[in-house]
């Protein structure tokens, strides 16, 4: 300003300016660490030397370690169906990684990332997640990357006596059914063997859970869901936009009388896929592993998944 620089002798060089300025903000860094460790007066005398004051910028609480005992033994693989949501991917996977970790529940993500030219098949995709995840998981988790559990009460725990259905529709913001499974379902992987996984003929979105629900009881399992929930349908958050991402819900030639049929052959056993590359990233410090998949369509035995 004018009056500053009347103070300045009058022949000052460019250098000895320069070093004035990066003086002056080396200065102001060190006031604004004391001012915010607390190790400095505070700030206008409003709090005394040596008070505890909040850390600058304020830090996340930090998520228990792993290697706690209160970790149980058994660890999930949240398999999760995926294409071209990334907003929604972006909230989910530190949301989840977080909440899992505060329930000390040891988990790995695995983004099953459809990467080929068929229509969306989430079941085709799960069935794959299943079979790379691995030995060190024993439970899976199916979970929909647009909902997000609200209520740390919700249980994600080694589903033992049974599939546990957690987004139960006493609790699903939109399906309410009786029959329905979808959203988020735990099996231990036993479990879900014994159904043979899910079908591989539903292309496009919707009805692949129904006929699962089917498979769980033909395998003489019991569907279980949360108790003592009292948050009713805010009991998730729903971050899919239907306005602005449409669902393909278009039903093709026979697609229309196949979606109610229960597939007694297919499942684990013939799904067809290629892993095209397998990533591990973290997003905003959470680890997960995106594996990108190309599926495989026999179109004599299933023509509606493609749109030609």
């Amino acid at each position: 300003s004018p009056p500053l620089l009347g103070l300045l002798p009058g022949r000052l060089s460019v250098f000895p300016l320069f070093f004035l300025a990066l003086l002056l903000g080396f200065a102001s860094l060190l006031w604004l660490q004391l001012s915010c460790s607390g190790e400095g007066p505070a700030p206008g005398g409003g709090q005394s030397r040596g008070s505890p004051r909040q850390p600058c910028p304020p830090q996340a609480p930090l998520l228990p370690a792993e290697d706690e005992p209160l970790w149980g033994p058994h660890r999930l693989a949240l398999l999760v169906p995926f294409r071209e949501r990334f907003e929604e991917l972006l909230a989910f996977v530190p949301y989840m990684h977080r909440f899992l970790s505060r329930k000390r529940i040891r988990h790995h993500i695995f983004i099953l990332n459809q990467v080929d030219h068929f229509r969306f098949n989430r079941a085709s995709l799960i069935n794959v997640g299943f079979l790379e995840s691995g030995n060190d998981t024993d439970y899976i988790a199916m979970h929909d990357v647009d909902l997000l559990p609200l209520n740390e009460q919700l249980d994600y725990g080694f589903p033992e006596a049974g599939p546990f259905h957690v987004a139960s529709p006493e609790l699903h913001p939109l399906y309410h059914y009786k029959t329905y499974v979808g959203g988020i379902l735990l099996l231990t992987k036993q479990h879900y063997e014994m159904c043979n996984g899910m079908s591989n003929r539903f292309w496009g979105w919707g009805r692949e859970d129904d006929e699962f629900y089917r498979r769980i009881k033909g395998a003489g399992l019991q569907v279980r869901r949360p108790s003592g929930i009292t948050t009713g349908y805010e009991t998730f958050q729903h971050l899919h936009d239907p306005a602005w991402r449409k669902r393909d819900q278009k039903r093709i030639a026979a697609q229309k009388q196949e979606q109610f049929k229960v597939d007694r052959e297919g499942g684990l056993n013939n799904v067809r896929y290629r892993i095209e590359s397998q990533t591990a990233l973290s997003v905003a410090g959470a680890p997960c592993t995106v594996l990108n998949i190309l599926l495989d369509c026999d179109t004599s035995e299933t023509p509606w998944c493609t749109f030609g």
